[in-house]
Protein backbone atom coordinates (compact mmCIF):
# COMPACT_ATOMS: atom_id res chain seq x y z
CA UNK A 1 0.00 0.00 0.00
CA UNK A 2 0.96 3.63 -0.49
CA UNK A 3 0.39 5.80 2.55
CA UNK A 4 -1.42 9.12 2.51
CA UNK A 5 1.80 10.65 3.81
CA UNK A 6 3.58 9.43 0.68
CA UNK A 7 0.88 10.96 -1.51
CA UNK A 8 1.52 14.31 0.19
CA UNK A 9 5.29 13.89 -0.09
CA UNK A 10 5.07 13.14 -3.80
CA UNK A 11 3.15 16.39 -4.32
CA UNK A 12 5.89 18.45 -2.67
CA UNK A 13 8.28 20.41 -4.86
CA UNK A 14 10.55 18.02 -6.73
CA UNK A 15 13.96 18.53 -8.28
CA UNK A 16 14.98 20.51 -11.34
CA UNK A 17 18.59 19.43 -11.63
CA UNK A 18 19.43 21.25 -14.84
CA UNK A 19 18.02 24.20 -16.81
CA UNK A 20 20.64 25.79 -19.04
CA UNK A 21 20.22 28.17 -21.97
CA UNK A 22 22.97 28.38 -24.61
CA UNK A 23 23.36 31.62 -26.57
CA UNK A 24 22.86 31.58 -30.35
CA UNK A 25 25.73 34.05 -30.87
CA UNK A 26 28.55 32.75 -28.67
CA UNK A 27 29.21 29.80 -26.40
CA UNK A 28 27.55 31.52 -23.47
CA UNK A 29 25.61 29.25 -21.12
CA UNK A 30 23.30 30.51 -18.40
CA UNK A 31 21.81 28.34 -15.67
CA UNK A 32 18.29 29.27 -14.57
CA UNK A 33 18.52 27.38 -11.28
CA UNK A 34 19.95 30.30 -9.35
CA UNK A 35 20.16 30.12 -5.60
CA UNK A 36 19.60 32.03 -2.41
CA UNK A 37 21.60 35.27 -2.20
CA UNK A 38 23.07 34.56 -5.65
CA UNK A 39 22.53 37.20 -8.37
CA UNK A 40 21.01 36.01 -11.62
CA UNK A 41 17.92 34.11 -12.80
CA UNK A 42 15.95 31.70 -10.67
CA UNK A 43 13.12 29.37 -11.80
CA UNK A 44 9.73 29.89 -10.20
CA UNK A 45 7.86 27.19 -12.21
CA UNK A 46 8.26 24.62 -14.97
CA UNK A 47 5.50 23.11 -17.12
CA UNK A 48 6.24 20.12 -19.36
CA UNK A 49 3.71 18.89 -21.97
CA UNK A 50 3.16 15.73 -24.02
CA UNK A 51 0.13 14.88 -26.17
CA UNK A 52 -0.89 12.28 -28.73
CA UNK A 53 -2.68 15.14 -30.53
CA UNK A 54 0.41 17.34 -30.82
CA UNK A 55 3.55 16.71 -32.87
CA UNK A 56 6.33 17.88 -30.49
CA UNK A 57 6.92 17.90 -26.77
CA UNK A 58 6.73 21.39 -25.27
CA UNK A 59 7.74 23.12 -22.05
CA UNK A 60 7.40 26.51 -20.40
CA UNK A 61 9.77 27.94 -17.80
CA UNK A 62 9.00 31.01 -15.72
CA UNK A 63 11.99 32.58 -13.99
CA UNK A 64 12.80 35.74 -12.07
CA UNK A 65 15.83 37.73 -13.21
CA UNK A 66 17.48 40.33 -11.01
CA UNK A 67 20.45 40.87 -13.34
CA UNK A 68 23.95 39.54 -12.96
CA UNK A 69 23.44 36.51 -15.20
CA UNK A 70 26.19 37.46 -17.69
CA UNK A 71 28.66 40.33 -17.31
CA UNK A 72 26.40 41.90 -14.72
CA UNK A 73 23.46 41.94 -17.15
CA UNK A 74 20.10 40.17 -17.32
CA UNK A 75 19.48 37.04 -19.38
CA UNK A 76 17.60 38.95 -22.08
CA UNK A 77 20.37 41.53 -22.44
CA UNK A 78 23.48 39.55 -21.61
CA UNK A 79 22.84 36.27 -23.45
CA UNK A 80 21.05 37.87 -25.40
CA UNK A 81 17.70 36.06 -25.53
CA UNK A 82 16.37 36.34 -29.09
CA UNK A 83 14.50 32.97 -29.58
CA UNK A 84 15.80 29.64 -31.03
CA UNK A 85 18.28 29.16 -28.13
CA UNK A 86 19.02 25.59 -26.99
CA UNK A 87 17.72 24.72 -23.52
CA UNK A 88 18.84 21.58 -21.66
CA UNK A 89 16.43 20.51 -18.95
CA UNK A 90 16.60 17.70 -16.42
CA UNK A 91 14.11 17.11 -13.61
CA UNK A 92 12.90 14.24 -11.44
CA UNK A 93 9.92 13.54 -9.21
CA UNK A 94 10.02 12.51 -5.57
CA UNK A 95 10.23 8.83 -6.57
CA UNK A 96 13.39 9.35 -8.67
CA UNK A 97 11.63 9.15 -12.06
CA UNK A 98 13.68 11.41 -14.35
CA UNK A 99 12.99 13.35 -17.53
CA UNK A 100 15.87 14.71 -19.60
CA UNK A 101 15.16 16.72 -22.76
CA UNK A 102 16.77 19.26 -25.07
CA UNK A 103 14.33 21.85 -26.37
CA UNK A 104 14.62 25.18 -28.16
CA UNK A 105 13.11 28.57 -27.38
CA UNK A 106 10.12 29.32 -29.58
CA UNK A 107 9.09 32.54 -27.84
CA UNK A 108 9.57 34.51 -24.64
CA UNK A 109 7.50 37.07 -22.75
CA UNK A 110 8.11 39.60 -20.02
CA UNK A 111 5.35 38.89 -17.52
CA UNK A 112 6.40 41.53 -15.02
CA UNK A 113 9.14 44.11 -14.71
CA UNK A 114 10.16 46.88 -12.35
CA UNK A 115 13.47 48.49 -11.57
CA UNK A 116 14.71 45.56 -9.50
CA UNK A 117 13.35 42.39 -11.07
CA UNK A 118 11.75 41.01 -14.19
CA UNK A 119 9.71 37.81 -14.55
CA UNK A 120 10.22 36.01 -17.87
CA UNK A 121 8.42 33.06 -19.45
CA UNK A 122 10.14 31.08 -22.19
CA UNK A 123 8.14 28.71 -24.38
CA UNK A 124 10.03 25.76 -25.91
CA UNK A 125 9.48 22.92 -28.35
CA UNK A 126 11.40 20.12 -30.06
CA UNK A 127 14.21 20.71 -32.56
CA UNK A 128 12.61 18.62 -35.32
CA UNK A 129 9.38 20.59 -35.09
CA UNK A 130 10.90 24.08 -34.89
CA UNK A 131 13.83 23.70 -37.30
CA UNK A 132 14.06 20.54 -39.40
CA UNK A 133 10.42 20.44 -40.51
CA UNK A 134 10.61 23.90 -42.12
CA UNK A 135 14.00 23.39 -43.78
CA UNK A 136 13.60 23.15 -47.58
CA UNK A 137 16.13 20.31 -47.51
CA UNK A 138 13.60 18.29 -45.52
CA UNK A 139 10.79 18.53 -48.06
CA UNK A 140 9.58 15.12 -49.21
CA UNK A 141 10.64 15.24 -52.86
CA UNK A 142 11.17 11.49 -53.33
CA UNK A 143 9.01 8.42 -53.81
CA UNK A 144 8.50 5.80 -51.09
CA UNK A 145 7.22 2.31 -51.92
CA UNK A 146 6.06 -0.36 -49.51
CA UNK A 147 4.76 -0.40 -45.95
CA UNK A 148 3.67 2.85 -44.35
CA UNK A 149 5.60 2.03 -41.17
CA UNK A 150 8.80 1.96 -43.28
CA UNK A 151 7.94 5.40 -44.71
CA UNK A 152 7.56 6.79 -41.18
CA UNK A 153 11.02 5.56 -40.22
CA UNK A 154 12.63 6.98 -43.37
CA UNK A 155 11.02 10.38 -42.94
CA UNK A 156 12.21 10.60 -39.33
CA UNK A 157 15.77 9.45 -39.98
CA UNK A 158 16.45 10.66 -43.53
CA UNK A 159 14.47 13.91 -43.66
CA UNK A 160 14.16 15.12 -40.06
CA UNK A 161 17.51 13.43 -39.29
CA UNK A 162 16.49 12.73 -35.73
CA UNK A 163 18.85 10.92 -33.38
CA UNK A 164 16.10 10.20 -30.86
CA UNK A 165 14.67 6.77 -30.14
CA UNK A 166 11.95 5.66 -32.55
CA UNK A 167 9.12 3.30 -31.57
CA UNK A 168 7.20 2.42 -34.73
CA UNK A 169 4.41 -0.13 -34.84
CA UNK A 170 4.33 -2.16 -38.05
CA UNK A 171 1.45 -1.48 -40.43
CA UNK A 172 -0.43 -4.19 -42.31
CA UNK A 173 -0.92 -2.14 -45.47
CA UNK A 174 1.34 -0.70 -48.15
CA UNK A 175 1.08 2.74 -49.70
CA UNK A 176 3.23 4.08 -52.53
CA UNK A 177 3.89 7.72 -51.75
CA UNK A 178 4.99 10.60 -53.97
CA UNK A 179 6.07 13.40 -51.63
CA UNK A 180 5.22 16.37 -53.93
CA UNK A 181 7.48 18.63 -51.83
CA UNK A 182 5.34 18.65 -48.70
CA UNK A 183 6.85 18.95 -45.23
CA UNK A 184 7.70 15.86 -43.13
CA UNK A 185 5.12 16.47 -40.40
CA UNK A 186 2.39 16.78 -43.03
CA UNK A 187 3.09 13.27 -44.30
CA UNK A 188 3.70 11.81 -40.83
CA UNK A 189 0.18 12.85 -39.83
CA UNK A 190 -1.46 12.07 -43.17
CA UNK A 191 0.00 8.57 -43.27
CA UNK A 192 -1.23 7.97 -39.71
CA UNK A 193 -4.82 8.26 -40.92
CA UNK A 194 -4.18 5.80 -43.76
CA UNK A 195 -2.59 3.05 -41.66
CA UNK A 196 -3.95 -0.31 -40.55
CA UNK A 197 -2.36 -2.20 -37.61
CA UNK A 198 -0.80 -5.58 -38.29
CA UNK A 199 -1.80 -6.70 -34.79
CA UNK A 200 -4.50 -5.77 -32.25
CA UNK A 201 -7.08 -5.06 -34.90
CA UNK A 202 -8.81 -6.54 -37.94
CA UNK A 203 -8.44 -5.01 -41.37
CA UNK A 204 -11.84 -3.85 -42.55
CA UNK A 205 -13.03 -3.12 -39.01
CA UNK A 206 -10.37 -0.70 -37.76
CA UNK A 207 -7.68 1.74 -38.90
CA UNK A 208 -5.89 4.84 -37.67
CA UNK A 209 -2.59 5.60 -35.93
CA UNK A 210 -1.18 8.42 -33.83
CA UNK A 211 2.22 9.99 -34.44
CA UNK A 212 3.54 11.87 -31.40
CA UNK A 213 6.61 12.53 -29.29
CA UNK A 214 7.46 11.93 -25.63
CA UNK A 215 10.65 12.36 -23.65
CA UNK A 216 11.40 8.74 -24.61
CA UNK A 217 11.39 9.56 -28.35
CA UNK A 218 9.01 9.41 -31.30
CA UNK A 219 6.00 7.06 -31.31
CA UNK A 220 3.87 5.72 -34.15
CA UNK A 221 1.07 3.66 -32.61
CA UNK A 222 -2.32 2.39 -33.73
CA UNK A 223 -5.45 3.28 -31.79
CA UNK A 224 -6.08 -0.38 -31.07
CA UNK A 225 -2.54 -1.07 -29.81
CA UNK A 226 -2.87 1.83 -27.36
CA UNK A 227 -5.94 0.17 -25.85
CA UNK A 228 -4.35 -3.30 -25.98
CA UNK A 229 -1.17 -2.40 -24.06
CA UNK A 230 -0.51 -3.13 -20.39
CA UNK A 231 -1.66 -0.46 -17.97
CA UNK A 232 1.07 1.78 -16.56
CA UNK A 233 -0.72 2.83 -13.37
CA UNK A 234 -3.90 2.21 -11.37
CA UNK A 235 -5.45 5.33 -9.84
CA UNK A 236 -8.43 5.89 -7.57
CA UNK A 237 -10.43 8.97 -6.66
CA UNK A 238 -12.67 9.20 -3.63
CA UNK A 239 -13.90 12.15 -1.65
CA UNK A 240 -12.61 11.10 1.76
CA UNK A 241 -9.28 9.75 3.03
CA UNK A 242 -9.07 5.97 3.23
CA UNK A 243 -9.08 4.25 6.62
CA UNK A 244 -5.67 4.33 8.18
CA UNK A 245 -4.45 6.88 5.62
CA UNK A 246 -3.87 4.20 3.00
CA UNK A 247 -4.43 4.01 -0.73
CA UNK A 248 -6.41 0.79 -1.31
CA UNK A 249 -4.46 -2.33 -2.21
CA UNK A 250 -3.74 -2.79 -5.90
CA UNK A 251 -3.68 0.92 -6.73
CA UNK A 252 -0.46 2.82 -7.46
CA UNK A 253 -1.73 6.27 -6.58
CA UNK A 254 -4.57 8.49 -5.51
CA UNK A 255 -6.24 11.16 -7.62
CA UNK A 256 -6.21 14.54 -5.93
CA UNK A 257 -8.65 16.26 -8.27
CA UNK A 258 -11.14 14.92 -10.80
CA UNK A 259 -13.13 16.76 -13.44
CA UNK A 260 -15.46 14.96 -15.85
CA UNK A 261 -15.58 16.12 -19.44
CA UNK A 262 -18.91 17.20 -20.88
CA UNK A 263 -18.15 14.92 -23.83
CA UNK A 264 -19.31 15.13 -27.41
CA UNK A 265 -22.99 15.76 -28.12
CA UNK A 266 -24.97 13.06 -29.89
CA UNK A 267 -25.54 15.39 -32.85
CA UNK A 268 -21.84 16.14 -33.26
CA UNK A 269 -20.93 12.49 -32.80
CA UNK A 270 -23.39 11.52 -35.52
CA UNK A 271 -22.14 14.12 -37.96
CA UNK A 272 -18.55 12.98 -37.43
CA UNK A 273 -19.46 9.39 -38.22
CA UNK A 274 -18.53 7.74 -34.95
CA UNK A 275 -21.45 5.29 -35.11
CA UNK A 276 -22.29 4.68 -38.76
CA UNK A 277 -20.59 5.58 -42.03
CA UNK A 278 -21.16 5.13 -45.75
CA UNK A 279 -18.46 5.15 -48.43
CA UNK A 280 -19.33 5.75 -52.08
CA UNK A 281 -16.52 4.89 -54.48
CA UNK A 282 -16.03 5.12 -58.23
CA UNK A 283 -13.31 3.23 -60.07
CA UNK A 284 -12.33 5.12 -63.26
CA UNK A 285 -10.49 2.04 -64.53
CA UNK A 286 -13.58 -0.21 -64.57
CA UNK A 287 -16.30 2.46 -64.12
CA UNK A 288 -17.49 0.40 -61.12
CA UNK A 289 -19.65 2.29 -58.61
CA UNK A 290 -19.94 0.93 -55.07
CA UNK A 291 -21.68 1.86 -51.82
CA UNK A 292 -20.25 0.42 -48.60
CA UNK A 293 -22.09 0.99 -45.31
CA UNK A 294 -20.89 -0.09 -41.88
CA UNK A 295 -21.86 0.66 -38.29
CA UNK A 296 -19.61 0.75 -35.25
CA UNK A 297 -21.49 -2.21 -33.76
CA UNK A 298 -20.85 -4.30 -36.87
CA UNK A 299 -17.11 -3.61 -36.73
CA UNK A 300 -16.46 -3.74 -32.98
CA UNK A 301 -15.42 -7.40 -33.16
CA UNK A 302 -12.26 -6.36 -34.99
CA UNK A 303 -11.30 -3.59 -32.56
CA UNK A 304 -9.77 -3.39 -29.09
CA UNK A 305 -12.18 -1.58 -26.78
CA UNK A 306 -11.18 -0.07 -23.44
CA UNK A 307 -14.58 -0.69 -21.89
CA UNK A 308 -17.21 -3.39 -22.18
CA UNK A 309 -19.34 -1.78 -24.87
CA UNK A 310 -19.59 1.14 -27.25
CA UNK A 311 -22.10 3.82 -26.13
CA UNK A 312 -25.54 2.42 -26.98
CA UNK A 313 -27.73 4.27 -29.46
CA UNK A 314 -31.49 4.64 -29.30
CA UNK A 315 -33.30 1.77 -31.05
CA UNK A 316 -34.78 4.27 -33.50
CA UNK A 317 -31.31 5.10 -34.88
CA UNK A 318 -29.34 1.94 -34.03
CA UNK A 319 -28.57 1.12 -37.67
CA UNK A 320 -28.65 4.67 -39.01
CA UNK A 321 -25.77 5.86 -41.25
CA UNK A 322 -24.91 9.47 -40.49
CA UNK A 323 -21.82 10.30 -42.55
CA UNK A 324 -21.06 9.75 -46.23
CA UNK A 325 -17.61 9.95 -47.81
CA UNK A 326 -16.93 10.01 -51.55
CA UNK A 327 -13.75 8.55 -53.00
CA UNK A 328 -12.34 8.22 -56.50
CA UNK A 329 -10.43 4.93 -56.40
CA UNK A 330 -6.76 5.41 -57.30
CA UNK A 331 -6.46 2.25 -59.39
CA UNK A 332 -3.09 1.98 -61.10
CA UNK A 333 -1.56 4.89 -59.20
CA UNK A 334 2.20 4.64 -58.61
CA UNK A 335 2.56 0.86 -59.15
CA UNK A 336 5.86 -0.65 -58.03
CA UNK A 337 8.46 -2.45 -60.13
CA UNK A 338 9.70 -2.60 -63.69
CA UNK A 339 7.64 -1.46 -66.67
CA UNK A 340 6.20 -4.95 -67.11
CA UNK A 341 5.42 -5.23 -63.38
CA UNK A 342 3.74 -1.82 -63.39
CA UNK A 343 1.53 -2.94 -66.28
CA UNK A 344 0.60 -6.08 -64.37
CA UNK A 345 -0.21 -4.04 -61.25
CA UNK A 346 -2.13 -1.34 -63.12
CA UNK A 347 -5.48 -2.74 -61.96
CA UNK A 348 -4.54 -2.72 -58.26
CA UNK A 349 -5.45 0.01 -55.78
CA UNK A 350 -2.71 2.02 -54.08
CA UNK A 351 -5.00 3.02 -51.20
CA UNK A 352 -7.66 0.46 -50.24
CA UNK A 353 -10.35 2.96 -49.34
CA UNK A 354 -13.02 0.31 -48.73
CA UNK A 355 -10.87 -1.28 -46.01
CA UNK A 356 -9.37 1.86 -44.44
CA UNK A 357 -11.02 5.25 -44.99
CA UNK A 358 -14.26 5.12 -43.00
CA UNK A 359 -12.79 2.66 -40.50
CA UNK A 360 -10.20 5.30 -39.65
CA UNK A 361 -12.83 8.06 -39.45
CA UNK A 362 -14.92 6.03 -37.00
CA UNK A 363 -12.03 5.03 -34.73
CA UNK A 364 -10.69 8.56 -34.36
CA UNK A 365 -14.14 9.86 -33.45
CA UNK A 366 -14.83 6.96 -31.07
CA UNK A 367 -11.64 7.74 -29.14
CA UNK A 368 -13.28 10.58 -27.23
CA UNK A 369 -16.53 8.84 -26.27
CA UNK A 370 -15.56 9.24 -22.62
CA UNK A 371 -13.05 11.75 -21.25
CA UNK A 372 -11.96 13.34 -18.00
CA UNK A 373 -9.12 15.33 -16.45
CA UNK A 374 -7.40 14.24 -13.26
CA UNK A 375 -4.58 15.64 -11.15
CA UNK A 376 -2.18 13.43 -9.20
CA UNK A 377 1.01 13.97 -7.23
CA UNK A 378 3.91 14.37 -9.64
CA UNK A 379 4.65 11.12 -11.49
CA UNK A 380 7.20 11.55 -14.28
CA UNK A 381 7.09 7.87 -15.24
CA UNK A 382 3.82 8.51 -17.10
CA UNK A 383 3.77 9.57 -20.75
CA UNK A 384 1.26 10.47 -23.44
CA UNK A 385 -0.09 7.29 -25.01
CA UNK A 386 0.21 5.21 -21.81
CA UNK A 387 -2.78 3.27 -20.52
CA UNK A 388 -3.98 3.74 -16.95
CA UNK A 389 -6.77 2.20 -14.89
CA UNK A 390 -8.94 4.85 -13.22
CA UNK A 391 -11.62 4.11 -10.60
CA UNK A 392 -13.86 6.52 -8.78
CA UNK A 393 -16.82 6.27 -6.45
CA UNK A 394 -20.35 6.34 -7.74
CA UNK A 395 -22.76 9.03 -6.61
CA UNK A 396 -25.12 7.49 -4.05
CA UNK A 397 -27.81 8.94 -1.72
CA UNK A 398 -25.94 7.45 1.23
CA UNK A 399 -22.18 7.20 1.76
CA UNK A 400 -20.79 4.20 -0.13
CA UNK A 401 -17.47 2.87 -1.40
CA UNK A 402 -19.16 1.35 -4.45
CA UNK A 403 -17.40 2.22 -7.70
CA UNK A 404 -18.94 3.90 -10.72
CA UNK A 405 -19.07 0.84 -13.00
CA UNK A 406 -20.14 2.85 -16.04
CA UNK A 407 -17.17 5.21 -16.32
CA UNK A 408 -14.42 3.55 -14.29
CA UNK A 409 -11.88 1.39 -16.07
CA UNK A 410 -9.12 1.66 -18.66
CA UNK A 411 -8.17 4.97 -20.25
CA UNK A 412 -5.44 6.32 -22.55
CA UNK A 413 -3.44 9.39 -21.56
CA UNK A 414 -4.23 11.77 -24.43
CA UNK A 415 -2.14 14.54 -22.90
CA UNK A 416 -0.29 15.42 -19.74
CA UNK A 417 1.33 18.34 -17.99
CA UNK A 418 4.03 17.91 -15.35
CA UNK A 419 4.08 21.01 -13.17
CA UNK A 420 6.88 21.96 -10.76
CA UNK A 421 6.94 25.09 -8.63
CA UNK A 422 8.99 26.09 -5.60
CA UNK A 423 6.40 24.49 -3.31
CA UNK A 424 4.60 21.68 -5.19
CA UNK A 425 4.70 19.09 -7.99
CA UNK A 426 1.65 17.81 -9.83
CA UNK A 427 0.85 15.82 -12.95
CA UNK A 428 -2.37 16.63 -14.78
CA UNK A 429 -3.70 13.94 -17.12
CA UNK A 430 -6.32 14.14 -19.85
CA UNK A 431 -7.83 10.65 -20.11
CA UNK A 432 -9.90 9.35 -23.03
CA UNK A 433 -11.45 6.09 -24.15
CA UNK A 434 -13.73 4.74 -26.86
CA UNK A 435 -16.30 2.85 -24.82
CA UNK A 436 -18.10 2.56 -21.49
CA UNK A 437 -18.34 -0.03 -18.74
CA UNK A 438 -15.64 -1.12 -16.30
CA UNK A 439 -13.66 -4.01 -17.78
CA UNK A 440 -10.72 -5.84 -16.25
CA UNK A 441 -9.17 -5.14 -12.88
CA UNK A 442 -7.11 -2.36 -11.35
CA UNK A 443 -4.47 -4.89 -10.29
CA UNK A 444 -2.40 -6.97 -12.72
CA UNK A 445 -4.35 -10.14 -11.95
CA UNK A 446 -7.04 -11.15 -14.43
Amino acid sequence: MTSQANVSRNAQSSFITKAEITSTEEDKVVSLLGGLNVPGPRISSLEYFESIEDDPIRANIVFDDTGGAIDGKSVIEGLPLVNSEEVNIEFEDNNKNKIKVTLFVDNYQRLYEDGKKSRIRIEMASEEFLFANDDVKSLIDTRYDGKISDHIKKILTEKLKTKKKIDIEETANNYNLCGVNKKPYYWLNWLSKASVPSKNGKKGDTAGFFFFETSEGFKFKSIDSLFAQEKKASLIYNETPDKGGQVPAGYTGKVLQYEASEGVSYHDRSQMGADGTRLITFDPFTCYYAVISQTAEESKGGTKLAGKNLPARNNKVKKTITRTTYMLIDTGTLPTGSTQQQIENSTKQNFEAQQILNQSIRRYNQMFASACEITIAGDFSLHAGDKVFFDYQGLRPVKSDELNKQNSGEYIIAGLCHYISTSETYTQLTLIRDSVGRKGNHTKRS
